[in-house]
């Protein structure tokens, strides 16, 4: 059988085209928010976000058991409305509250965990009916799943890229923005928000537990091949959604979970990278940083032009400007 024909039968099930688009929904927005992150130093909120989710999952789970639905109904708008929550909370103790940002995150990741657990408990299930929101399941994608994910994601599209220069701006330099006169924390919280999307979007295709890797190693690759602000969030997400469809097809073929496939292919394109350009870089010459402005140094042994070399030390002669 070849390549093709495999390519034909993987993408002729359906199960595997919903998980597919799902994945490719993902790998181009969970980067555009990671790179917010990456920019004000928060790189490690998509985990407490995610921690917090998977209380909401639990707490879906109960109201579902309760209300005689299907335990898992309510699973995912109770993860966006835990998550939320939990961003919201995070971004008022970081701002307002005398608890620093590091230990609020610590706090939202053991309670969440903790909560997630003993609620799913109380609901009649048990931990291993969460291990698919924790690690990623592709057999869980359900059509419904895969539009409420198309609306999420163009959402968070719709807030990264449409308010970038103002997020930005935010995420560099929160003073320097409130002298602008942005509306620093509407636009705090707007990230917040659209972190805690990403998280829940993510959280059927890479899990709760590995959701902020999708979300800050393609930012990192990004940085390594470029200084742009706006560069980096595009390469960034070309590289979750090439590592999101690659990691999620070798699922087809092999038995693993599809959350650690993509984050382990990510951190390998991040080696990658980041070994072969110091070597690339090694070859290159020297560019000039600002070759609009006229050069007023002496630059390899040779003086621009209209200035004269500086003379040997003894020689008795001058520099002339």
């Amino acid at each position: 059988m070849t390549l093709l024909d495999e390519l034909g039968y993987l993408l002729g099930d359906p199960l595997m085209r919903r998980a597919l688009l799902a994945a490719l929904l993902v790998g181009v927005s969970a980067p555009v928010v990671g790179t917010y992150l990456v920019q004000r130093r928060l790189s490690l909120l998509g985990d407490g976000i995610g921690h917090v989710a998977l209380t909401g999952v639990a707490l879906g789970w109960m109201i579902g058991a309760a209300t005689g639905l299907a335990p898992d109904a309510l699973a995912v708008p109770g993860a966006v409305v835990a998550a939320i929550a939990g961003s919201v909370l995070i971004e008022v103790v970081r701002r307002r509250g005398r608890t620093s940002g590091d230990l609020a995150l610590a706090i939202m990741f053991y309670g969440g965990i903790a909560g997630g657990v003993l609620l799913i408990g109380l609901a009649g299930g048990s931990s291993g009916n969460l291990m698919a929101y924790l690690f990623g399941s592709i057999s869980t994608v359900t059509t419904t799943d895969l539009l409420l994910t198309a609306v999420l994601c163009a959402v968070i599209l719709l807030v990264g890229l449409g308010l970038r220069a103002a997020l930005f701006s935010v995420s560099h330099d929160e003073e320097f923005a409130t002298a602008s006169g942005l509306p620093v924390w509407a636009l705090n919280m707007a990230v917040a928000v659209v972190a805690a999307l990403t998280v829940t979007v993510a959280m059927r295709v890479v899990g709760l537990l590995l959701v902020s890797a999708l979300m800050i190693v393609p930012v990192a690759v990004g940085q390594l091949v470029t200084h742009s602000f706006r560069r980096t969030m595009l390469v960034a997400s070309l590289v979750g959604v090439s590592v999101c469809l690659v990691g999620l097809s070798l699922t087809y073929w092999q038995d693993v979970s599809p959350g650690a496939a993509i984050v382990v292919l990510a951190i390998g394109v991040y080696a990658v990278v980041a070994i072969v350009r110091p070597l690339l870089a090694r070859g290159r010459p020297a560019g000039d940083p600002h070759p609009d402005i006229p050069d007023d140094v002496e630059v390899a042994g040779r003086a621009p032009a209209g200035v004269r070399a500086p003379a040997a030390a003894g020689s008795g002669e001058e520099c002339v400007g």
